[in-house]
């Protein structure tokens, strides 16, 4: 009995070890902090010819203003899909290929089939992160590496969502021509599904690439956004819709009034382009030593070979670090704006 249990003990622990040693080997094909290591993707098909209309077929390729194959299949298969669920009634729908160059390049897509319109505008990406202490999960302004769900990340999240409440908030005044002007920004709300679930709870949206960044107080108190002092912030007017974002989809200021229009009171469909599944799916093709275009994956050519390969830091993983870096470094008790001088 004591030989016996002895061996079974012995195989337990050897059977720990392997399963152990299997699961370590499959996280680390994978970046730091990506775990549950996602099932293998199948690769997408490209949509055939028939299902997609002659008129927007021209329009798809991998140029600038062009959209993908891949892409304007799954856009237009959610938005079918929503219109026949009767979620949305909204005769557009939108896409956001974020594997494309930033900064002037065109890769969010307006598509309004019942007119025949395809139109392509600039789109700024989530910025990312990088903090002491954590690897780098930060983009550049022209490609994105790294994707998030996480909250705090600033990251971009691939997939599904409808569009939903539009927000208006006074964002400070500026000088323009000689005259002091308010910012009123307005905000697209996005509702997401599946790993974008939680959209809403990251504030993740569609807005103008503009902010004021302040510099001090001005005495205005006739204005409707003066304090109970009779102030209001003051500064210069940053437009960065060739830039990033703090992980929100964001236009020039002449597209996002049109795109703003389109979804006022009338929700439709947002697809942003990776999901979890091709950014995993183009790691492994690349870390097999295989070309994503041989495996039948999408990635934009010139941004991949900027990036080097994609990463996706989950929610599951990423917010508990992220959490922990914000006890360790409570932010300063904030200060009040000093008075302008004139």
């Amino acid at each position: 009995m004591r030989v016996t249990s002895l061996l079974l003990a012995l195989f337990g622990i050897v059977l720990a070890a392997a399963l152990l040693g299997s699961t370590r080997s499959s996280a680390e094909q994978l970046p730091w902090l990506v775990s549950p290591v996602p099932p293998a993707p199948i690769a997408p098909s490209p949509p055939s010819p028939s299902a997609v209309p002659a008129w927007l077929q021209a329009h798809v390729g991998d140029g600038d203003g062009q959209i993908s194959a891949v892409v304007l299949q799954r856009a237009r298969a959610f938005y079918l899909q929503k219109v026949g669920e009767g979620a949305v009634d909204n005769p557009c729908y939108f896409a956001f290929d974020v594997t494309r160059p930033g900064g002037t390049g065109r890769r969010f897509y307006v598509i309004c089939e019942a007119n025949k319109t395809f139109r392509a505008v600039p789109a700024g990406h989530g910025s990312g992160r990088n903090l002491p202490g954590l690897p780098d999960f930060s983009n550049g302004q022209r490609c994105a590496k790294n994707f998030s769900n996480a909250e705090g990340s600033n990251l971009t999240s691939g997939g599904d969502y409808v569009t939903a409440e539009i927000r208006t908030s006074f964002k400070g005044y500026y000088r323009d021509a000689g005259t002091f002007e308010p910012l009123v920004r307005s905000f697209l709300q996005f509702d997401g599904e599946g790993v974008t679930a939680n959209a809403r709870k990251r504030a993740i949206g569609g807005h103008p690439g503009v902010i004021v960044r302040w510099m001090c107080r001005i005495k205005y108190p006739s204005s409707p956004y003066a304090d109970k002092d009779g102030y209001v912030p003051y500064g210069k007017l940053i437009d960065y819709s060739a830039g990033r974002s703090n992980g929100c989809t964001s236009w020039p200021k002449s597209d996002a009034e049109k795109i703003l229009a389109l979804a006022d009171n009338n929700p439709t469909t947002v697809y942003v382009y990776p999901e979890v599944r091709d950014i995993v799916a183009v790691d492994r093709a690349l870390k097999a030593g295989v070309s994503p275009a041989r495996a039948g994956l999408y990635w934009n050519a010139s941004c991949l070979g900027e990036i080097g390969a994609p990463n996706f830091w989950p929610k599951e993983t990423l917010e508990p670090a992220l959490a922990q870096y914000k006890e360790d470094h409570p932010p300063a008790k904030p200060q009040p704006l000093p008075i302008c001088k004139r």
